[in-house]
């Protein structure tokens, strides 16, 4: 059996927006001068606690607070995490293909479990996923590569492709060893190049076929 398992934000939505605003109402409720949209784009990746650590780097913020800021960053997420999330072109139909040419799907992501949940619900994503991993529904985050292997379990599969846009992404397939296909258009902070993968695509209509010429898993590069 085959699965393709992707990640969410930077791979299969473009959220950027939504997570903008969110955090632009935290900074604001904090009393701290707001951060440009390219910013918080670029401090996505590595889960909620994490973006929020960098916004308040950013601005000036007390680290201390962290654990509240937070609390009010996912107040602000979670009341309208879809609003202006847009899946990226061909997702859709390129899972669609992948589940009549007999692909198993999940989603393996660092947002935390109930909005991811909510916007791949929102999409229509939902129903064709074995699993939704989130960032909090283990108590590591990727690029631990338990929460793969969780949605790797959940699949029944045995021959993986993970599917993902950044760095992060890229060192859990190397540590879970499945190979790793990257998607450019998402939040990676590198070169291309600079990210070990094993094949790369821009648009979502190549995915089907990347996914069924895959046929044994092996390591990420």
């Amino acid at each position: 059996m085959k699965a393709v398992i992707f990640d969410l934000d930077g791979t299969l939505v473009n959220s950027a927006p939504d997570l903008h605003a969110a955090g632009l109402a935290m900074l604001a409720e904090a009393g701290l001068p707001p951060v440009s949209f390219d910013q918080t784009r670029s401090f996505i990746g590595n889960g909620a606690p994490k973006l929020v650590e960098r916004l308040l780097g950013a601005t000036g913020g007390d680290g201390t607070r962290l654990d509240d800021l937070l609390a009010r960053f996912l107040h602000h997420y979670e009341a309208d995490p879809v609003g202006r999330t847009q899946l990226y072109p061909g997702v859709r139909e390129a899972l669609e293909t992948l589940v009549s040419t007999g692909h198993v799907l999940a989603i393996c992501t660092n947002k935390p479990e109930a909005p991811a949940r909510t916007v791949a619900a929102h999409f229509g994503l939902a129903e064709p996923m074995a699993a939704i991993v989130g960032g909090d529904t283990l108590a590591v985050k990727k690029p631990d590569p338990a929460p793969l292997h969780r949605a790797i379990a959940a699949t029944g599969a045995d021959e993986i492709l993970y599917v993902g846009d950044s760095e992060i992404d890229s060192a859990t397939a190397h540590a879970a060893k499945v190979p790793f296909a990257l998607f450019t258009e998402g939040y990676r902070k590198s070169p291309v190049a600079d990210i070990p993968h094993q094949t790369a695509f821009a648009e979502f209509a190549l995915l089907p076929a990347i996914a069924n010429g895959q046929r044994t898993t092996g390591s990420a590069a």
